[in-house]
Order: structure tokens, then sequence, then C-alpha cells
């Protein structure tokens, strides 16, 4: 049986690492970590330098792969990702089997937190069709944390309700009904722009918790184009860009 550890580690500072975070990555046998292209190396690339910080474990290997891509010819979206997802069970599959045999404990780093808007749990549903595995996960700081920490401000209202969901719904749907504050992740068309801006003020942060993060809020009306413009251009000077807000009817 192999046991495999989920680790949240934040949101790409290492001093967001728990004390457990740190004991479970000694702990294994092997640790994979993804890496997305050279336009996405910064991702791999925390992850390297948090095993460069906390691995003292010398028995502890380090094996890399290459993440495969969305096959674009699957128009459905469902579908599209469920051959996305079972493409990178194989690989995590083919992985494990070329450093390790029965009986060893392997880590995989997540970002934030392995149960909020992440397919990591997902996909080792999937490696576990394909090996005798056993899943344990490890809490992390979550990008949510993260984002109401940059910018100092209380998740919820007094007894208020909070709804937790994507750019795609906020574009299609709507603002949620039934609360006054929405946490939106995965938006990368800042779908807030769908949205009657009177009353509505947001909170935005683009690589939340990590050196290089960037925070603006505001009425929306007045902080839209910025926002945008701060977007852009974080993500030409990285090739890449993390962002997650919140808004709030006030």
């Amino acid at each position: 049986m192999i046991s495999l550890d989920l680790i949240g580690i934040g949101t790409g500072n290492p001093a967001h690492l728990t004390l457990q975070a740190i004991e479970r990555i000694n702990a294994a046998d092997l640790v994979l970590i993804p890496t997305k292209g050279a336009d996405k190396d910064d991702l791999a690339g925390l992850r390297r330098q948090i095993c460069a910080q906390v691995l003292t474990n010398p028995k502890t290997q380090v094996a890399e792969f290459a993440l495969p891509v969305r096959d674009p010819a699957i128009t459905d979206y469902r579908a599209r990702v469920d051959a996305w997802h079972d493409a990178i069970a194989g690989i995590w599959a083919d992985t494990i089997r070329a450093n390790l045999g029965d009986g060893a404990r392997v880590a995989f780093l997540v970002w934030g937190d392995p149960s909020l808007y992440d397919s990591t749990l997902r996909i080792a549903d999937r490696v576990a069709a394909l090996l005798p595995l056993k899943v344990r996960v490890t809490p992390g700081i979550t990008s949510i944390q993260a984002l109401t920490a940059a910018h100092a401000i209380p998740l919820n209202q007094i007894n208020g309700p909070v709804v937790v969901t994507t750019g795609r719904q906020i574009r299609d749907n709507g603002f949620p009904p039934g609360t006054d504050t929405a946490v939106v992740m995965l938006d990368g068309e800042l779908s807030f722009r769908h949205l009657d801006p009177e009353g509505l003020h947001i909170w935005w942060t683009g690589y939340a918790g990590m050196e290089n993060e960037i925070s603006l809020s505001g009425p929306v009306a007045s902080v839209t184009e910025a926002i945008a413009e701060a977007r852009a251009s974080a993500r030409a000077a990285h090739g890449w860009i993390m962002d997650i807000y919140l808004l709030r009817r006030v």
C-alpha cells in the first residue's frame, strides 16, 4: 500500500507552512513536483524553494514531471476536464512506479488547501484505481485567508453568510442570491465587470501571500480599470497570475 500525503502549502510563501506540513514532507520517501512549462516555472520553482528550505531528510527523493495540457478538441467543458484529470493521474502513477516500490510514502505539495477549488483529491481518486493507495490530507492556508489578510478585512458581515464561487458562475448567473458577500476564484476574465456596480465593493489580490503580492480595493465602479490594468501588467511580467477577490454589497 502506498501512502499519499496531499500537503497544503499555502499560497506560495514558505513561511505559511505549518509544522505538520514540514513534518510530513520530511516523512516522505518521494516528493512529487509538477511542472507546467517555462512560462509557469515560478510555480515549480516555489515548490523547489520550499523543499530546499524545509526538507532535511536525506533519504527523501524529489521527482518532477510535466503536466499535460487540456485537449482543446474536446468541446464539452466537463469532458475536457475529466480527460485531463485521467491523463494527470496516469502520469502520477507512472512517476510513482518509476521511483518507488510498494509500501512507500509519497507527498504532493498542493497550493492553498486541497479542499478548496483544487482537483488534487479528485486526481488522487483516479490514481487509486491504478495503484494501491491510501490518501491523507494536511490542511494549508487558503487563498481566501491570504486575501482577507492582505486587505485586513473580515470575511463575513456580522451574522452574514458568504458564498465561495467562480468567475464562470458570476459571469453566467450574476451575484449569488441570499448573501451580501461573495469570494470569487478561478476568474481569468474579471467577471465582476458583468455585474451592476451600484453599491458593490471589491477587494482584489493577485499572488496572494507571495512576495510579489498586489492588492487593490474600492467601489467596483471606481477601481475596475485599475484592477484590469494591474492584472494584465502582472501577467505579462510573470507569464501567469493567480488572483482572487471578494465582492460585498455595502
